[in-house]
């Protein structure tokens, strides 16, 4: 999930957090430059994306790039003068910008630096039409990739040149090439990226090999495509002294091609080390969310000289081939350390982020958080129950409450770090109330079918889960997503210990979170609220029901008390 903003559990969620304070200090103040790249103004809602073919010359030692992009797009309205936002950040500029392979239009700079607005001949509705824009210059570098987004020129252990892009999140596509940098508009008929480099290293990118071609000048070309649907921030080269080993996955819609590409020197550890983690991860992952979304592209896992990014087909891995995240358990409970995180949450993304989508950065809880919920849903498959409850319960250390989830829409704000652990054990919270892991994992499912290759707001996904599992959960997801309040559940028991009385507290007005105990085999489901009321026990049940057992399913305060107050 996020470039500049998140990724990992324990480690990246506390870099999150220092970051989050500092912000909550101050009033965040929007900018021209955040509503051009946040806001679907109507030079942006007159045509629609159709496909991206980008080709690409990194300079490794200027640091600098040449390239053009060509979009084929839709005229979505009739337009007779609106001209047309395309975005691409300084340092780079647009050279010049053609228009269906003869005519050159009119481009003017935006004074934020941030896009450029074309000038175009009248544009008939449902028309398909092509710009080839070539651009270039020196690029922004990433000072601290992926959190810091923009070019990667490394080089690997040996000394040698390593090249690569992170982009994702406030940065934004727009920073390495021209698009219409919006999540809301992926294009619909996939993307290619042609790679001239160096011809003694190897240019990976997302999707299948469709060319290489050798210069004869010292340079080779490779283009990459995918034929579905994807972000734009997930388009990514690979550039280094890679080599490949591939194998086939027998997944729910069959064969499925893996693909690993890694640093020469990774070899022979790459081979015995990866391939068991991919198949774990894909037992769990369709198992629990339906079909790998991208079997028409396969699935390629990809050393990365950063600690890891969901590009989608195209995964970057940095975790050193070590469990955990380097090395750490971000839950603390040692589960965390039986699997290698970045292969499993990044990996993770391709249903939650890559093939299921959110319009507005503001939403990204539905690609992080989901995600992170993702790690508790491998854990479960592959190591049981208890040590998903544990692992859950585990990772909520990191949360911070310092601001919501979920910020402003309409000006490329992203929320809170928690993004990542607090909706997942608001999901956990979810699952345990329902007592229905069946019913639970056909809603899972069902968001991937439904929304397959589709973008969405926060509130699509809040309204299926509640019109699925027929149960109004809008005051839940208000609760964990728009406050930063920890609900309080409190109780006490009447003297023969044959009643439970209880409440909500510290909620909003309406929050229902359904609360199921398991005592001694006996199922006690209950529905706070605002007000006392209680439920019947039986004998010894009392003793059973403490704030520790609750707390641990449940991301709740809990508060036992002698009467009401």
């Amino acid at each position: 999930m996020i470039t500049p903003l998140l990724r990992r559990n324990c480690l990246l969620i506390l870099l999150f957090s220092c970051s989050a304070l500092l912000h909550a200090q101050t009033a965040k103040v929007y900018t021209r430059a955040d509503s051009l790249r946040g806001f679907l103004n109507k030079e942006r809602t007159w045509w629609n994306v159709l496909r991206y073919d980008i080709s690409v010359t990194p300079d490794y030692l200027a640091k600098s790039i040449s390239g053009k992009n060509t979009i084929t797009y839709k005229v979505v309205n009739g337009n007779n003068g609106t001209p047309m936002q395309i975005d691409l950040k300084d340092p780079l500029v647009i050279d010049s910008i053609v228009y269906n392979g003869r005519q050159k239009l009119a481009v003017t700079k935006d004074k934020d630096g941030t896009a450029w607005h074309v000038s175009f001949p009248s544009q008939i509705k449902d028309a398909r039409h092509r710009i080839d824009i070539y651009y270039g210059g020196k690029v922004h570098e990433a000072a601290r990739p992926p959190w810091d987004g923009g070019w990667s020129f490394t080089k690997d252990s040996l000394g040698r040149p390593w090249m690569t892009v992170t982009c994702q999140g406030a940065v934004g596509a727009s920073m390495w090439y021209p698009c219409k940098d919006h999540q809301s508009d992926e294009p619909d008929l996939g993307a290619s990226l042609a790679m001239t480099v160096p011809d003694t290293l190897m240019a990976v990118a997302n999707g299948r090999m469709l060319s290489k071609k050798t210069n004869n000048n010292g340079t080779a070309t490779y283009k990459w495509g995918v034929v579905n649907p994807i972000s734009n921030y997930c388009i990514i080269p690979y550039i280094g002294k890679y080599v490949n080993f591939t194998e086939k996955y027998k997944g729910e819609k069959g064969p499925l091609d893996l693909s690993y590409w890694v640093i020469d020197y990774n070899y022979e550890r790459a081979k015995t080390y990866m391939p068991p983690q991919v198949h774990n991860m894909l037992n769990s992952f369709e198992y629990w969310f339906g079909p790998y979304p991208f079997y028409e592209d396969g699935y390629k896992l990809i050393d990365a000289p950063n600690s890891g990014m969901e590009h989608q087909s195209a995964v970057s891995y940095g975790n050193k081939y070590k469990f955990g995240y380097g090395g750490r358990d971000g839950s603390g409970t040692g589960w965390g350390m039986k699997w290698d995180f970045i292969i499993v949450h990044e990996s993770g993304h391709e249903w939650f982020g890559n093939n299921l989508t959110t319009n507005d950065l503001a939403d990204m809880w539905v690609h992080e958080g989901f995600t992170n919920y993702s790690e508790t849903l491998f854990v479960d498959r592959i190591f049981g129950k208890e040590a998903a409850d544990a692992y859950n319960h585990g990772i909520r250390r990191g949360i911070r409450n310092d601001r919501p989830v979920i910020p402003a829409y309409n000006v490329n704000a992203q929320g809170s770090g928690d993004m990542y652990p607090k909706p997942s054990n608001m999901l956990h919270s979810i699952r345990h109330g329902l007592n229905n892991d069946s019913l639970f994992r056909k809603i899972l499912r069902g968001l991937g079918s439904t929304y397959y290759h589709k973008t969405v707001n926060s509130s699509d996904v809040e309204q299926y889960i509640s019109r699925n599992s027929k149960y109004d959960y809008s005051k839940v997801f208000d609760q964990y997503l728009r406050t930063t309040q920890i609900p309080k559940l409190e109780y006490y028991f009447s003297d023969n210990e044959r009643k439970m009385f209880y409440r909500w507290t510290n909620a909003v007005s309406g929050f229902n979170l359904p609360v199921l105990l398991n005592l001694n085999g006996r199922a006690l489901r209950f529905v706070p609220s605002a007000e006392w009321a209680s439920t019947d026990l039986t004998n010894g049940e009392a003793a059973l029901i403490t704030p520790e057992s609750i707390e641990k399913m449940y991301y709740v305060k809990v508060e036992k008390t002698t009467s009401a107050q």
